[in-house]
């Protein structure tokens, strides 16, 4: 998941911190930051990171952390996701694209005390890029990062390559560290970054952090945000609606239309940028078999998952990328048939019964709901599915292992086309779990991934998601709708559909 995005927690020394809201008595606390002294936000969320490293983790319960701690380079607008600055002031591109100018913003200071220059930059790219960590594929075309002077990076290609600002600002996975961070820190636990606030502490259930004081854009007028990991849906929203908590994304999505005449919250909703699939083990027999894919995936009514799963706050969709995108692409090869599906299991020469372990995650309940209906429609043509619920971080480990025959989740965050299909589809890609491989999908996506034109670069990625839907290297379910609520007269929060959750300028009321 943004979903894709990973975290191991460990706790740090206890830092006490709470608020209420809602008529109740609020606390007035400071942190180790050194905040402004305000009350502390309580953030329910489903799940627990797994650890602290921006340039490891790929889970969004990690993120939804780290955006408010770590800064990027560029940043995307939270209205329509466009790079604007953050440690960059502004950047320039040579007429032959092949040379990215980054001029940095000056008095900038990480948590740690240190000044922000351009050696944090150099040095936190090629990290990434030398110990090939989780995102190096984003810098498949650089060929070198260098500190000009102490205020200005130069980054040279060796294409060019229009997407390289989203690429390095996307997400907070492409975070600045201060030089030499991962010598002198257990980045897994701690954080050091330049962002608005501090990581003070994490545990089995919560995370908190503090104000920082020096933040270059101003110091938050809370005090601080204390993440509280809530699962169950029904809980999350009761303890917003009870004054416990002042912010949640864990809405119960059958209550959504009702909650929008509730006066005890206030909700919001937009369309997002992430989607949610299914995908199977290429490796684990018969799931190499292409056709029993295409019966799996001709099997799947994404209509009926998609109402299970979402009550209608989303949009049902056989390729990645949403409809009101430039890059949406109406493509729909598989309409459900439970007789068609059952003539191409007879095709592929595979018995059935076929057994099918489906990975979810009880974090995200609506996986296992999908999950659920999956199972229900797949077992009238001889396939029978044990839906395996597991918590996230068995989750994550059993997807790196390669230990599932199939598993659900989501890929959120996604902003450039590169983002949607790029590491999970070309041969050996970081994110690549199911073991996809077809050279014309490499072909296409690295071409795209270079192409300069708007209109060729759309033509490349079609035909591209065209062979990745055709093979079932994902089976795409739907769009869904960000869902977010919040206490009354709290103020300053922007829901986004890239769902990066930044609290930043937020005031309780």
């Amino acid at each position: 998941m943004r979903t894709t995005r990973s975290i191991t927690l460990g706790a740090a020394g206890a830092l006490v911190l709470s608020a209420c809201s809602g008529g109740g008595e609020s606390v007035d606390t400071g942190g180790g930051g050194g905040g402004g002294g305000g009350d502390v936000l309580v953030a329910a969320v489903s799940a627990q990171p797994d650890q602290f490293d921006p340039h490891v983790t790929s889970a969004y319960p990690s993120f939804q952390v780290l955006e408010n701690v770590y800064d990027t380079l560029v940043v995307p607008n939270a209205q329509d996701l466009t790079m604007e600055p953050s440690l960059a002031t502004d950047w320039e591109v040579s007429e032959d694209g092949l040379t990215w100018t980054f001029n940095l913003r000056e008095d900038v200071t990480f948590h740690d005390g240190s000044e922000f220059d351009a050696a944090d930059v150099v040095y936190s790219y090629n990290r990434i890029i030398d110990e090939e960590l989780s995102n190096a594929y984003r810098f498949a075309t650089v060929e070198s990062v260098e500190a000009v002077d102490p205020q200005t990076v130069e980054i040279t290609v060796s294409q060019p390559t229009p997407n390289l600002p989203a690429l390095i600002g996307a997400f907070k996975g492409m975070a600045i560290l201060p030089e030499g961070a991962a010598d002198e820190y257990d980045l897994t636990t701690e954080a050091v970054g330049t962002g608005p606030f501090t990581l003070e502490s994490s545990d089995a259930s919560s995370t908190e952090l503090a104000a920082y004081e020096d933040y270059w854009g101003g110091a938050p007028s809370i005090g601080g945000v204390e993440f509280r990991y809530i699962t169950e849906p029904a809980a999350a929203l009761t303890a917003l609606q009870n004054g416990e908590v002042q912010w949640t994304d864990n809405i119960p999505p059958q209550q959504i239309e009702s909650l929008g005449g509730d006066d005890s919250v206030e909700l919001a909703t937009t369309p997002s940028v992430d989607y949610w699939y299914m995908s199977m083990n290429y490796d684990r027999e018969p799931f190499g078999n292409p056709q029993v894919r295409q019966a799996i995936a001709t099997a799947v009514d994404r209509a009926a998952v998609t109402e299970a799963a979402r009550f209608g706050a989303a949009q049902p969709n056989q390729t990645a990328i949403p409809e009101d995108s430039f890059f949406y692409f109406d493509y729909a090869p598989f309409e459900p048939s439970a007789e068609e599906a059952q003539s191409l299991i007879e095709q592929s020469g595979v018995q059935t019964p076929i057994t099918m372990g489906l990975m979810v995650t009880d974090e995200f309940p609506e996986t296992v709901t999908a999950a659920q209906v999956i199972a229900s429609q797949l077992e009238p043509i001889g396939v029978d599915v044990d839906v395996q619920t597991v918590d996230f971080a068995t989750w994550l480990d059993r997807q790196a292992q390669g230990d599932f025959d199939a598993f659900m989740l989501g890929w959120l965050g996604n902003i450039d086309p590169f983002d949607f299909y790029h590491a999970q589809h070309i041969t050996d890609g970081s994110s690549n779990f199911q073991g996809y491989s077809n050279p014309q999908v490499d072909e296409l996506l690295t071409q795209a991934s270079t192409e300069t034109d708007q209109d060729a670069r759309k033509e490349l990625y079609d035909q591209a998601a065209t062979l990745i839907v055709d093979d079932v290297s994902y089976l795409y379910l739907y769009n869904p709708d960000v869902v977010q609520a919040w206490a009354p007269g709290l103020s300053g929060y922007e829901i986004r559909a890239d769902k990066a959750i930044n609290f930043e300028g937020v005031e309780l009321p």
